[in-house]
């Protein structure tokens, strides 16, 4: 009996220690993937920041400028691109909305994103694209891979349409989240208008015709939780200006926006929230069931050697003691 239960639990052990590596090297990379019907929203504020009056071309302070960033995930695009692309795909459209504090629209800036679910690397598919025109992303862009890495990405700018090194600056606490600290700076550079001006009547096209262009340039910073590559927050330090031609009259530039973007306190309790749950169930794949299947397969195992060397063991020895012998009877 103590035999056939060894047999059982040798089996139970190799099933446990085969399950863990196949769970982390297998199942993980193949279940751990961003939805294709994601939807997320995020404000953020710069306080005390310099905007453009283009009533009066004139830069003036102002107390807030508000940021709303939504990310919605577009299904029939991912499915429609899935059939020829051979792999998961996420579409993002995407959309930075500026407003002054009177609630009026700055700027607002649409995108296309496409990658890979698994890996976040760009998926390059017909819709790509920044405000209407269309790009071809290198580098990532809104979320870091799973399991990041302490190393220097690409990251994919908006406003420039480029791909530039974002740089890993060290690991820190961030509201009791084990993070990695990246910054990445977009020098002075000269980008398009927004094809959706904040005065009616004026668009990118007439704005060109006065000679006056934009230039731009940002310190980029997040900080990141490695094992869900979600940030968990993140700034800006980002300034605009229009410089030259006939729209500035005899001035050689002037400021379009200045502030320091951070993300308001309701939108990083909510982030850092969902970012601690996600990491639990990501960790539940590739270390806590992993290393517990390991572990209990080999406990099972001991169990089962033990079971089998009692079996093993030899019946107590006869008895050697001569027997009394008995009377005879006449």
């Amino acid at each position: 009996m103590r035999r056939k239960a060894s047999l059982i639990l040798l089996a139970f052990a190799v099933f446990f220690a085969a399950l863990s590596p196949l769970l982390r090297w297998y199942a993980f990379p193949r279940l751990a993937k961003i939805p294709a019907n994601q939807y997320q929203d995020m404000v953020l504020e710069a306080k005390d920041a310099t905007l453009l009056d283009y009533g009066t071309m004139q830069a003036k302070k102002v107390p807030k400028v508000t940021i709303v960033q939504t990310l919605k995930g577009n299904v029939e695009a991912s499915d429609r691109i899935e059939k020829t692309a051979g792999r998961d795909v996420v579409v993002w459209d995407s959309l930075s909305y500026v407003q002054g504090p009177d609630g009026k629209m700055v700027s607002k800036l649409p995108e296309r994103y496409i990658f890979d679910a698994h890996s976040q690397d760009p998926v390059h598919a017909t819709g790509e694209s920044v405000d209407g025109d269309p790009v071809t992303r290198e580098g990532i862009e809104f979320k870091w891979p799973f399991h990041t890495e302490k190393r220097d990405y690409e990251y994919f700018d908006a406003q420039t349409r480029t791909s530039a090194p974002i740089h890993y600056k060290g690991t820190q606490t961030f509201r009791g989240v084990k993070v990695y600290y990246f910054e990445q700076t977009i020098p002075w550079t000269k980008v398009k208008f927004p094809k959706v001006m904040p005065v009616q009547g004026i668009t990118a096209e007439s704005v060109a015709k006065t000679g006056t262009t934009r230039w731009y340039t940002t310190v980029r910073k997040f900080w990141v939780e490695p094992v869900t590559g979600a940030p968990v927050y993140g700034e800006e330090i980002h300034k605009e200006e229009l410089r030259g031609g006939t729209l500035l009259g005899d001035r050689d530039k002037v400021t379009a926006f200045a502030g320091h973007v951070k993300m308001r306190e309701d939108y990083i309790k909510h982030t850092v929230a969902l970012v601690k749950s996600n990491r639990t169930l990501i960790l539940l794949l590739t270390s806590y069931l992993p290393w517990g299947f390991l572990l209990l397969g080999a406990a099972l195992l001991s169990l089962s050697l033990y079971l089998e060397a009692r079996s093993r063991r030899p019946g107590d020895p006869a008895s050697t003691e001569a027997a009394e012998p008995e009377p005879v009877n006449a």
